[in-house]
């Protein structure tokens, strides 16, 4: 029953056992040629809008710039809400300094208290041995240090990230799927969009790509890395999900009060179960996410796999649902709250920029000259991490800028880039980017870096400007 299952990873090879449907040529069909009517003029056109994409259009709008964001679903916020990501990863570094502000510190200090959960700003940094056993499973404890990775309200955030944007006098298009971006003379200048109301166009002096997928940067000719690690959780996908109706307080006990028998249903779980795995604790005592199993060996960009990715995770938590009301203290009367409306999709592609974030970086501590944020390092031992401007900027289209977990980086790097609170930074860099790039009519690659710092430092981001690289 485990032999796809790697236990130290909760990593599932389901891939490796999917009887892909073999796509015969069927030939093609010609597309009658039509004009498609100019929905919008703005200066800056945002596509997507997850955790980078809002960042981006706030930024881009308290600069002045007329923005648009594009989005295709009915919410805001990306995989941190209609994912279910609820648990928002590290924000502080090792001291308990927080690295990561400007929006995201925003977006969250705007969630209601009972939105949020986690360790009081006085305890980050602590490696209090009672604080950090506490903390670590509600994972906001790691390496024996308390850190700022809160659990929260993905319909809060939805909420927040909504009013956020509204506030800023941005325009809004939901339920809008981009079809191709509009490149002229090497230029973007702006996308096609469909809708229920049909093909639309939006014109735009700047486009930011926070699609997550690079689905602008791609059509428009930009290369790209897709490598997949069957064996790596960072290239997993899932649908997540909502339990409801738990005492997480009872669970908790039963496990301190009871560690043989904890071990035990731990060995009854992966042999009765396919796909066991360990929820988190949600942002309150009566919720609890699983946000896998996290399932290797698809392609995110197919129809098939993700047909078969959503299907499997539906499968799968009956089963967990199941095992754990009967085995799982405080699970007796659990019930299933919600599932995904989008799934959970690791990675996909990689942009090849202009610059390249890369592994050296994570262990040099270098500041860069074109720093345009900080990611908290992957260890106590290691110093943070700059974030460099290059990685936003594609190498060939101008006009473009890209944020998200597809940003220009390594594999090594991409494992925290892909981060939500990562994805807010970048987004707020990117957006920043494009209103300057907009308002002065320079291209991004040509804009003075420390313009771009500054005005990030001004909107409350945390940036260094004295390179040591």
């Amino acid at each position: 029953m485990d032999e796809n299952y790697a236990a130290d990873k909760g990593v599932f090879n389901a891939g490796a056992e999917f009887q892909r449907r073999e796509r015969k040529d069927l030939g093609s069909v010609t597309e009658a040629a039509r004009d498609i009517p100019v929905f919008a003029h703005t200066d800056v056109l945002v596509v997507g809008g997850g955790p980078a994409g809002t960042t981006a259009a706030v930024a881009a709008a308290r600069l002045g710039a007329d923005v648009i964001l594009a989005e295709r679903y009915n919410h805001l916020g990306g995989l941190s809400t209609g994912g279910l990501v609820i648990w928002i990863d590290r924000m502080t570094d090792w001291q308990g300094d927080l690295v990561i502000r400007g929006m995201g510190e925003e977006l969250l200090d705007r969630l209601p208290d009972d939105a949020i959960f986690g360790p009081q700003k006085a305890d980050w940094g602590s490696r209090d041995e009672t604080l950090a056993h506490e903390w670590s499973r509600r994972h906001s404890a790691f390496h024996g240090t308390v850190t700022w990775a809160p659990m929260i309200d993905p319909e809060w955030l939805k909420l927040e990230s909504l009013k956020m944007v509204l506030g800023a006098k941005i325009e809004l298009l939901l339920h809008s799927w981009v079809v191709a971006p509009l490149v002229e003379d090497g230029k973007a200048v702006g996308a096609i969009l469909e809708s229920k109301e049909g093909r639309v166009a939006v014109r735009a002096k700047a486009v930011v790509d926070t699609t997550g997928d690079g689905d602008m940067f791609v059509r428009a000719g930009e290369g790209y890395e897709g490598d997949i690690d069957t064996d790596n959780i960072h290239h997993c996908a899932n649908t997540a999900s909502l339990l409801s109706g738990v005492d997480v307080h009872k669970w908790f006990a039963w496990q301190d009060q009871n560690p043989d028998l904890y071990k035990d249903f731990m060995k009854r779980g992966r042999e009765a179960t396919k796909h066991f795995i360990l929820p988190f604790a949600g942002w309150r005592n009566d919720v609890v996410c699983f946000m896998g199993p996290r399932f290797s060996g698809f392609d995110v960009l197919k129809i098939d796999d993700l047909t078969h990715l959503e299907i499997l995770s539906r499968e799968s938590l009956v089963e967990l649902l199941n095992f754990y009301r009967q085995h799982a203290p405080g699970f007796e009367n659990a019930w299933i709250m919600l599932t995904g409306p989008q799934l959970g999709a690791r990675h996909s592609r990689r942009l090849k920029g202009w610059g390249r974030m890369t592994g050296d970086v994570t262990k040099t501590g270098h500041i860069l000259a074109d720093e345009i944020g900080v990611s908290p390092s992957l260890g106590p031992n290691i110093p943070n991490v700059s974030v460099p401007y290059g990685a936003l900027v594609p190498d060939s289209v101008d006009n473009m800028l890209v944020a998200g977990r597809h940003i220009s980086s390594d594999a090594q790097t991409h494992t925290f880039m892909r981060e939500i609170p990562q994805c807010w930074m970048t987004g707020h860099a990117a957006g920043v980017a494009a209103a300057l790039s907009a308002n002065s009519g320079t291209r991004p690659r040509d804009l003075a870096v420390p313009d771009i710092q500054s005005a990030l430092i001004k909107q409350g981001a945390y940036v260094r400007t004295e390179p040591t690289q």
